[in-house]
C-alpha cells in the first residue's frame, strides 16, 4: 500500500515538472476601438517629448543639516508624506528660549497685579482719610498717581505676554520647517540630498550646499510637448485629434488631443510649441521620452460611419491551425488564444471584426512555442523582437 502511494506521488511530481513552463518574455500592445476619426489622414507629423505638467524639486523652508532622507528614486509618495527631516537643535533651542520668555512675562504680570492690588487698597484708604482731613490731599493724589502708573505697567506686561506667546507659536512653526513634506502625490525621480549635508532654500554657491531634497513628478499630469514649424502651425487646431507613437514602443499608437497652441514663437528655430493631452495613462509612459505625433484631420459629419470592430498591430496576428489568432493577456498574466476575423489593413494595424474587445492587451510577435495558458511578462523596450 505504501509503495503504491509513493508511486502515485512520484508520477504526480513528474507530471507537474513536465507540464511546468517558464514565464515567456514578450512585448504587448493595447487593442484600440475604431472611432469615426481613427482612419483620418495625418495632416502633419512632428516630434516632441513627454513632459510633466506638475513637477517640483522639494526643498526645506530653512537652512539646516539633513538628519534623515526617507525617499528613493522610483518611490511613490502621497501628499503630505515626510520626505526628509533636518537637525532640530537650533529650532528646539529657539522654542525653549521663547517658552522661558513667556514664563517670565507671565510672572511679571502676576507681580504687577499684586502691586496694583496694594495700590488700590492704599488709594481707597487715603480717600476716606482725606475726607476726614486726617491726611493731606497731596498724599492722596500721590497714591492715585502710583495706582495709575501700576495700571499702565500691568497693561504693558500683559502685552509682553502676548508678544512672548506669539514668539513661541512662531518658534513652533519654524520647528515644523525642519520636516520636509511632499507638496502633492507623485513619483520620486531624483534624490538630491544625503544625511549630513547642508540644505538651503536659496543657493549659497559652491558645492557644499544643496538646494533640494529630491524631485517628484505627478504622473497623472503627463502630456506631450511638440514644436511645429511656423509654416505648418496653421494646420493645427485646439481639440484636434492626434496619434502619438513613443520611440520606445513603436507599435503602440496612443490616442491624444491638442490641448493648446502656445501663443509665442521661437524665432531662433522658427517653431511654435503645441501641448498634446494623452488619453491613455500607462506606467510605460515616463517623462522625457521621445515621441512622434501625427495630427489627424477631423472626419466630416456626412462622411462619418458607424465604427466597426477594433484595430490591433498586424504583428499581434498569427496563423495557428489554419486560423488567425491573437494571444490576449488575461488575469495573472496568462495568455489565451482568440480566433479573430480580420478586415481592412490600416497602416501598420489591421481591423478586427470579431474575437477581440477594445481595451484587451495582445502579445506582439508571439513566439511559436507560446501556448494557451502560458504566463508572460513584459520584455521592455530593449528586448529583441
Amino acid at each position: 500500500m505504501a509503495a503504491g502511494v509513493v508511486i502515485v506521488i512520484v508520477l504526480a511530481a513528474a507530471a507537474w515538472w513536465l507540464t511546468r513552463r517558464p514565464v515567456v518574455k514578450v512585448r504587448t500592445a493595447p487593442v484600440v476601438a475604431i472611432s469615426a476619426g481613427s482612419s483620418s489622414a495625418s495632416v502633419l507629423d512632428a516630434s516632441g517629448y513627454v513632459v510633466a505638467r506638475r513637477m517640483a524639486t522639494v526643498s526645506a523652508q530653512v537652512t539646516g543639516k539633513v538628519r534623515e532622507v526617507m525617499i528613493e528614486e522610483g518611490m511613490r509618495v502621497e501628499q503630505g508624506q515626510v520626505m526628509a527631516t533636518l537637525d532640530p537643535l537650533d529650532a528646539d533651542a529657539q522654542r525653549t528660549l521663547s517658552a522661558s520668555q513667556l514664563s517670565a512675562a507671565r510672572s511679571q504680570v502676576d507681580n504687577m497685579q499684586a502691586q496694583l492690588a496694594v495700590a488700590n487698597a492704599d488709594a481707597t484708604r487715603l480717600q476716606s482719610l482725606v475726607g476726614a482731613q486726617l491726611v493731606s490731599r497731596s498724599q492722596y493724589e500721590q497714591a492715585i498717581a502710583q495706582r495709575d502708573a501700576l495700571r499702565a505697567q500691568l497693561q504693558n506686561a500683559q502685552r509682553n505676554v502676548q508678544v512672548a506667546s506669539d514668539q513661541l507659536a512662531i518658534a513652533g512653526i519654524r520647528s515644523d520647517f525642519n520636516v520636509v513634506r511632499a507638496p502633492f502625490a507623485g513619483v520620486v525621480t531624483a534624490k538630491a540630498a544625503q544625511p549630513g549635508e547642508i540644505v538651503s532654500p536659496l543657493s549659497a554657491g559652491g558645492g557644499f550646499t544643496r538646494t533640494g531634497i529630491g524631485t517628484i513628478v505627478d504622473m497623472e499630469s503627463l502630456e506631450i510637448e511638440v514644436e511645429v514649424g511656423e509654416s505648418y502651425i496653421g494646420r493645427v487646431q485646439p481639440k484636434m485629434p492626434v496619434e502619438a507613437v513613443l520611440n520606445a514602443y513603436p507599435e503602440w499608437k496612443i490616442p491624444g488631443e491638442v490641448i493648446a497652441i502656445i501663443p509665442t514663437a521661437d524665432r531662433g528655430k522658427a517653431t511654435v510649441k503645441v501641448r498634446v493631452a494623452l488619453k491613455v495613462k500607462d506606467a510605460r509612459i515616463v517623462p522625457e521620452m521621445g515621441v512622434r505625433v501625427s495630427f489627424l484631420e477631423q472626419a466630416k459629419p456626412q462622411e462619418a460611419t458607424k465604427p466597426q470592430g477594433v484595430r490591433v498591430p498586424t504583428a499581434a496576428l498569427v496563423e495557428r491551425d489554419t486560423r488567425t489568432v491573437a494571444f490576449v493577456v488575461g488575469e495573472h498574466n496568462t495568455v489565451s488564444a482568440h480566433a479573430v476575423t480580420t478586415g481592412m489593413v490600416m497602416g501598420q494595424d489591421k481591423q478586427v471584426l470579431s474575437g477581440l474587445t477594445a481595451g484587451d492587451t495582445v502579445v506582439l510577435n508571439p513566439p511559436q512555442e507560446l501556448k494557451e495558458g502560458d504566463k508572460v511578462a513584459e520584455a521592455g523596450p530593449d528586448a529583441a523582437e
